[in-house]
């Protein structure tokens, strides 16, 4: 019976984690670009009482089916599930340099410590230096220069969907002038990439190497750009509702075996009196 109740214990335990996820999912159910988690279990160690197989002592012959039984569950992963999430037009206008990825890969964000994050998150702004830049100011790869101060015969901005070439676009000269290319990232197991907030990502030896590509690349399987447009977070707020209130039942259920196993141990205890 102490054995029902610590495998009882640890199903609460990963409940609680599965709880922690699911809430955080809710949370940032309006966050651009947000990538919903979910979290994985299996059982615990098995105690094997009788194996499958073995003779028995009174007649010798091989019992079909043998006695294990099971210490419970563990949570063995929280992983990000990285579909494709809605496409929504922004305000629009001459220099909004709001972007999306139809399909595969992450933009290279620059930090200030000269290593690259990536993230799925396009809504950039231009800073006094007339770079492309995220909400913090971590500048995008590619997308310098892209209105510098004191010019003002830039009158818009263009990125082409596909190469990702950064155009200027100037009074009076009637073709665009480019001023750089947004190259796009990709990894064999974005799954394996290490959030650390901010909608940025970072390589691990999970993820491998970056895979850089440009836009609409069908060799590497790049997505293609889109101005003017954000992606919405993927969480489905319906289904997450739903394995909450499945994750709430849950635990109330190992709550109800403890409560069974005490009361179980509680007659035991009172054989004597």
């Amino acid at each position: 019976m102490i054995r029902a109740m610590w495998s009882a214990a640890s199903g609460m335990q990963a409940q609680q984690t599965n709880m922690d996820v699911i809430s955080n999912n809710l949370a940032n159910v309006n966050t651009t670009a947000f990538k919903y988690s979910r979290a994985s279990f299996q059982d615990l160690l098995y105690a094997n009482m009788r194996p499958a197989g073995s003779e028995t002592a009174q007649t010798g012959t091989q019992v079909p089916t043998g006695i294990q039984l099971g210490h419970g569950v563990k949570t063995v992963a929280v992983s990000k599930e990285f579909t494709q999430g809605s496409l929504v037009p922004t305000a629009g206008g001459p220099f909004d340099v709001n972007l999306s990825i139809s399909g595969q890969g992450f933009f290279q964000i620059e930090k200030p410590d000269g290593t690259i994050a990536y993230t799925r998150d396009g809504s950039f702004t231009i800073d006094k230096d007339g770079n492309m830049v995220t909400a913090d100011g971590y500048p995008l790869v590619g997308g310098k220069s892209v209105k510098p101060p004191g010019d003002s015969s830039i009158i818009g901005v263009t990125i082409s969907p596909s190469g990702g070439n950064v155009y200027q676009q100037k009074s009076g000269v009637p073709n665009p002038i480019q001023t750089g290319t947004i190259e796009l990232a990709n990894f064999i197991n974005p799954a394996g990439l290490t959030s650390v907030g901010n909608n940025l990502y970072l390589e691990s030896m999970a993820s491998g190497p970056p895979i850089l590509g440009k836009p609409d690349d069908n060799n590497n399987g790049m997505g293609s750009l889109k101005q003017a447009t954000l992606e919405q977070s993927n969480v489905n707020m319906v289904t997450e509702m739903v394995n909450m209130i499945s994750t709430q039942r849950a635990y109330e259920i190992g709550t109800k075996a403890i409560q069974t196993v005490d009361a179980m141990l509680g007659l035991a205890a009172t054989l004597k009196q």
